[in-house]
């Protein structure tokens, strides 16, 4: 079925991102036509394919339609779960909430088990059961006054989290070794939880070694900018001994004091607002996530959307394996009835009903497929100056990585001189060694930049930082750090990018084609040849011609690439005054870090 266009276009409303056969049944054509409007215009997609606006729009033009982009109340029902918790509660529907702790700390430094000895000291008290489960999450309870732990498996986990917009911490306890001091996973988790504007408690745990000295630890702590109360700073430090179970209740305490200058507060008789702290997929019970509530009350029945999954509360568990038929703010349960397994970080929302649930999961699918289309809009380089003269940035987050400690130090000192009254440099993490994930997800979730100063990249936070959108610039020199910034703030910042030849060809032979001009019969000397690339001619040492290869032909068959050792024409755009003997080299541009 063909539409005509008409002398009057109809309007038509096209949402940011819908499927082929969403837009054939939105223009009243079969998907078939609308497949075939797009190959037309260069694109191949099948029916249940999503595309974007701007894609649909140029079919619609097509079929005789005047194409606007659907309103974003109209789909307002995906807009992320964080713009319904700003919405502000009433102040007399509020009550007091317990606080919500993570604890981290380097590794062997006793997190773990202190965490063991808090659960098996406060948590079983008066059950006869005890803990029947593992769960990720669980609560204490001291002098009537409950406390919920987070269990992450580090300070990457705590980011990660947070990237995905889960701010769940209310206050983190850091564990630190008093025989060993501070540590590089120390300093990384101080760092983390800094950037997340989470207060501290300073856990000095194995006091009761021989080697403990707490007040080297305090000491160190103070060179990180982590000032305790001895020192007339506002941290608390906690001697305790987890083995022993020393200083446990003193704990607790401290963390109820901090909660209460906090003035945690929720509503618990709105729809729950939660996060996903972990979830798995069960043999006998299918996915089942340990969901904390964060605002409101989730009860069984209630119909939930997590992420891009949705559900129907049936059954929930607290931390000790009971059944139970609500969970109020703060609190842990164990969730089963969702379709899939959520990640952790997920955000959990209940609302009206089943089908509603659906709707929103499929609203938020289009949308995050619509915005993979686009380019990330993580700050960059590039992109500094506009954001900073829209008034969108105030600060710009520096993660800054170097061979050694005086680097770091003279690198970082730099940076924060640059600051301007319109922008203010922060690093908020620096340490030596190569760039890592958990760097990475730190850029990720405060909007930073990553500057590594004489020191790599592993591959998997290349991977990840590419995948995200984070930017990572190495450098050698310090001028040059310095340089760069000072243009990027100014707006006159230009990348540089390096020429990365593909491959060379040598022409043997030029035929006549009269529509294409003279096509160059050569043979591939090395690497590969690619249509769209940019080539260079060169006769004899000299460059000729700098143009882009237009075509590439196996005998009579157009072909996207050509390897070595093979024969194929070349035509170029313009340009076609080949001579036999001329070479002809493939290249593209690469940004340069």
């Amino acid at each position: 079925m063909t539409v005509q266009p008409t002398s009057r276009p109809r309007p038509v409303a096209i949402p940011a991102a819908l499927t082929v056969k969403e837009l054939g049944d939105l223009l009243t054509v079969t998907p078939v036509e609308v497949i075939k409007r797009l190959m037309t215009n260069g694109v191949m997609a099948s029916m249940n394919q999503t595309i974007d606006y701007d894609t649909a729009a140029i079919v619609a033009v097509d079929l005789g339609f005047d194409p606007t982009e659907e309103a974003v109340a109209e789909v307002a029902a995906a807009a992320p779960i964080v713009e319904e918790e700003e919405a502000p509660d009433d102040p007399a529907t509020l009550k007091p909430r317990p606080p919500v702790v993570t604890v981290l700390g380097h590794v062997d430094h006793g997190k773990t088990s202190l965490l063991d000895s808090i659960r098996h000291a406060k948590v079983a008290a008066g059950e006869a059961g005890g803990i029947t489960q593992h769960i990720g999450a669980y609560q204490v309870e001291l002098g009537g006054k409950v406390i919920t732990f987070i269990d992450t498996p580090g300070h990457a986990a705590f980011t990660a989290m947070r990237a995905r917009g889960a701010q769940v911490t209310d206050i983190a306890i850091l564990v630190v070794a008093a025989d060993d001091g501070v540590m590089p996973q120390t300093i990384e988790a101080i760092n983390h939880v800094r950037a997340a504007g989470v207060p501290i408690i300073v856990a000095i745990n194995k006091i009761d070694l021989p080697g403990a000295n707490p007040d080297r630890v305090k000491q160190q702590l103070t060179e990180h900018n982590v000032v305790v109360e001895d020192y007339g700073g506002d941290v608390i430090t906690v001697p305790v001994s987890a083995t022993k179970k020393l200083g446990i209740d003193d704990l607790l305490e401290n963390v109820n004091l901090v909660a209460e200058v906090a003035e945690l507060k929720a509503n618990p008789d709105r729809p729950a607002l939660g996060v996903v702290v972990e979830a798995e997929l069960d043999s006998s019970r299918g996915p089942v996530a340990t969901v904390l509530v964060k605002n409101g009350t989730l009860r069984q029945g209630d119909a939930i959307v997590v992420g891009e999954i949705s559900g129907k509360v049936k059954a929930m568990f607290n931390d000790r394996g009971e059944r139970i038929r609500e969970a109020g703010p703060a609190a842990p349960a164990v969730v089963m009835g969702l379709e899939q397994v959520p990640e952790a970080g997920d955000r959990v929302r209940v609302v009206a009903d089943e089908r509603e649930a659906r709707q929103i999961v499929d609203a938020r699918r289009r949308g995050r497929e619509a915005e993979e289309q686009t380019a990330h809009a993580h700050v960059n380089l590039d992109t500094l100056f506009n954001e900073i003269s829209a008034g969108k940035l105030k600060e710009l987050i520096i993660i800054l990585k170097a061979d050694v400690r005086g680097s770091s130090e003279a690198v970082k000192g730099a940076l924060e001189r640059l600051s301007t009254a319109e922008v203010k440099l922060k690093v908020i993490h620096a340490a030596t060694g190569p760039v890592s994930d958990s760097d990475v997800m730190l850029a990720e979730a405060s909007n930073g930049i990553i500057i590594a100063f004489n020191t790599k990249t592993d591959p998997s936070a290349r991977k990840r930082a590419d995948a995200t959108g984070v930017e990572i610039r190495t450098y050698s020199i310090i001028y040059q750090v310095i340089e760069d910034i000072e243009k990027a703030l100014a707006g006159m910042y230009e990348p540089v990018y390096n020429q990365v030849i593909d491959g060379h060809a040598e022409v043997r032979q030029v035929f006549k084609s009269s529509k294409l001009g003279n096509i160059a019969g050569s043979f591939v000397l090395d690497g590969t040849l690619r249509r769209g690339s940019n080539v260079r001619v060169l006769r004899g040492k000299e460059e000729i011609a700098k143009t882009r290869c237009e075509g590439l032909k196996r005998f009579q068959d157009d072909v996207r690439e050509v390897q070595t050792g093979y024969e194929c024409g070349v035509v170029l755009s313009n340009f076609d005054k080949f001579v036999e003997g001329d070479v002809i080299e493939f290249f593209h541009e690469e940004r340069a870090n």
